[in-house]
């Protein structure tokens, strides 16, 4: 994102987050300013990220949520392939209703935290005090090593098989293409052509594109596919989100709940994303210890 998500070894394991830094980045990454090496603290102070990460790495249950996720996904393709009217765009975002039943079918996937598992990168960053930064995560997926989330190249392959082509629709910018289709194709995983790369910076004709919202990049998507599914582990992968606050995130799962688990396909990832920033205005300018009050005060103590 959302959101936000880079010789590594060889300078100090200097790496970061899943997506371009920008304080609405819907991934929730922070800016992009690389912090100097000496203001950054020892590897042994807290990090609000040591627990999300190491559940992504070392918990059965992160895996078996996974697997169950895309197990499910997989139960439903026959179903939406089936249904003419199928469709995983918002309307707002299908630009010809009623003409999506013609065309091709396709599923959109996040990438990082949906297909791919950078959770690497992240630890490095823990081990060493830093923040993310468009340096260090350019360094980490230049790597190539990223590998897949649990449950994904089953699915993906299940649906390469049944004729629908997966687009990946990430905001990885558009100068990472070579190396991530690169990383994907090693793991096994569906990559048709370039084209299917649909990273920050894709230029949509005739669509107007704010930061790193997805709308203009799903409705690219629309021209060409049937969507049947989409994939993503922050909100902002499934629709625009005019406000990062609380409340209306609140509101757009309130309107939209009843599409996951069926069109749309939610993958658990606790270590970053437009739900944290949102707690503290968006402001990432901010000290760590003022966004972490932030965060202290926004907990729920009466349930």
């Amino acid at each position: 994102m959302r959101l936000p998500k880079p010789a590594l070894l060889a300078s100090a394991l200097l790496l970061s987050a899943c997506t371009p830094s920008a304080p609405a980045d819907t991934k929730g990454a922070p800016p992009s300013a690389a912090p100097a090496a000496a203001q950054s603290p020892a590897a042994t102070a807290p990090s609000d990220n040591l627990n999300a990460v190491l559940w992504i790495q070392r918990s059965e249950e992160y895996r078996a949520n996974s697997l169950s996720i895309f197990r499910a996904a997989a139960d439903h393709l026959d179903a939406a392939l089936a249904e003419k009217n199928w469709d995983a765009l918002v309307p707002e975002e299908r630009e010809l209703i009623g003409t999506a039943t013609a065309l091709p079918p396709a599923v959109i996937m996040d990438i990082d935290e949906t297909v791919l598992d950078n959770s690497p990168y992240q630890a490095r960053l823990i081990q060493n005090g830093l923040e993310y930064n468009d340096i260090t995560w350019a360094q980490w997926v230049a790597e190539k090593k990223a590998k897949p989330v649990p449950g994904v190249l089953d699915f993906a392959r299940a649906a390469e098989a049944k004729g629908v082509t997966i687009l990946y629709l990430s905001n990885r910018a558009q100068h990472l293409q070579q190396a991530t289709l690169a990383n994907l194709r090693a793991e096994g995983l569906p990559v048709k052509d370039e084209s299917v790369f649909l990273g920050l910076g894709t230029v949509v004709e005739g669509c107007e594109q704010h930061g790193t919202e997805k709308t203009c990049r799903r409705r690219l998507a629309g021209r060409d596919y049937r969507v049947l599914m989409q994939f993503g582990d922050q909100l902002g992968d499934f629709v625009d989100i005019l406000a990062n606050t609380p409340e209306a995130r609140t509101a757009l799962l309130d309107e939209y709940g009843d599409w996951f688990g069926e069109r749309w396909w939610m993958l658990a990832n606790p270590s970053y994303g437009g739900w944290e920033p949102a707690q503290f205005n968006n402001a990432w300018n901010q000290p760590a210890g003022a966004r972490r009050e932030a965060k202290r005060a926004a907990l729920d103590l009466a349930r």
